[in-house]
């Protein structure tokens, strides 16, 4: 991706200041973020690019929106609520924030004739597969949360507009992304738990919680080199798995050594109403147009640790 005018939304937040930060050295980048989630201290550095705009404003305001993305070749759609469990204390949450949002999006990108997007979804669109690795043709997709069914509706949304509409659409579907600049997920919460009490570790679900970690690098590089391919859907994660109970002792090694661990237990389980106890994507189809990934798993979640602390 080189020479592009490229929109980026959730530009302050986790993926998308990172990804600015990769792209802005050989396009130019239009950044939007209403800084609900997102921190403007993660701009710090693309500030001083010239290369670099930054726009303060909600995606939702679609008329606005249509406005700042005229004329430019791509929107790369990461504005999303970041966290999962929050939507099961406010079920509007996902519906506004990720469902609505695309969906305003779109109809920007409608109104100013920009044709092509890039939309971070994840691998809770899948809810609970009785087939794993799972496979981007797996179905029926059946979420068992908010997040998931509101990706899931925003995926349905830009399939009906790319084909009502003709744009150019490439959709991937995350496992858990980890690395610098994170706010959310296990790793995240296990070192504030330690912060804040430093002799105990508790630790929701039973501990056996087992998931495929992707770091931020291989994320932003997948999305980079498989835009445009294919049928535009992927899954995007590793070849292996990581336990909780494997990161809860990686995170008290490096940040309370010596801190117990407490298993607090959950749904069948799990750490949350909706949480996915186990869940691991097929990742050949992605493989197979070239893409490779530098860390596996376990690997991306050393290298998120170490980024996520300072020792």
């Amino acid at each position: 991706m080189k020479n592009r005018e490229v929109v980026i939304t959730g530009v302050a937040g986790f993926i998308g200041s990172n990804m600015a930060e990769k792209l802005v050295m050989e396009n130019r980048v239009y950044g939007i973020d209403n800084l609900s989630w997102g921190k403007k201290e993660n701009l710090e550095s693309l500030f001083k690019n010239q290369n670099f705009k930054f726009i303060n404003m909600d995606v939702k305001n679609t008329e606005q929106l249509a406005r700042e993305i005229e004329g430019k070749d791509i929107i790369i759609h990461l504005s999303a609520n970041p966290d999962v469990r929050k939507s099961a204390e406010d079920s509007q949450i996902d519906f506004n924030e990720n469902a609505l949002a695309t969906y305003s999006v779109l109809e920007a990108m409608r109104k100013s004739d920009v044709n092509e997007i890039i939309f971070a979804s994840s691998s809770t669109v899948y809810g609970i597969p009785d087939l794993m690795p799972t496979p981007e043709n797996y179905g029926p997709l059946k979420p068992v949360s908010h997040y998931g069914a509101s990706k899931l509706a925003a995926e349905g949304f830009i399939f009906s507009f790319s084909n009502i509409y003709g744009f150019k659409s490439s959709i991937f579907r995350f496992a858990n992304v980890v690395g610098r600049r994170g706010t959310h997920g296990v790793i995240y919460d296990f070192i504030n738990k330690l912060k804040k009490s430093p002799d105990t570790l508790e630790v929701l679900g039973d501990g056996t919680q087992s998931k495929s970690y992707i770091h931020i690098d291989d994320t932003m590089d997948a999305m980079i080199e498989l835009h445009g391919k294919g049928d535009g859907l992927f899954n995007i994660g590793t070849a292996t798995r990581t336990s909780v109970l494997e990161i809860a002792k990686m995170v008290i090694s490096r940040v309370s050594p010596g801190a117990k661990i407490k298993i607090m237990g959950g749904p069948g389980g799990g750490g949350w109403k909706g949480d996915i106890k186990v869940m691991h994507l097929d990742i050949k189809k992605a493989l197979s147009y070239g893409w490779k990934y530098r860390y596996e798993s376990t690997e991306a979640v050393k290298k998120a640790l170490e980024e996520l602390t300072v020792i």
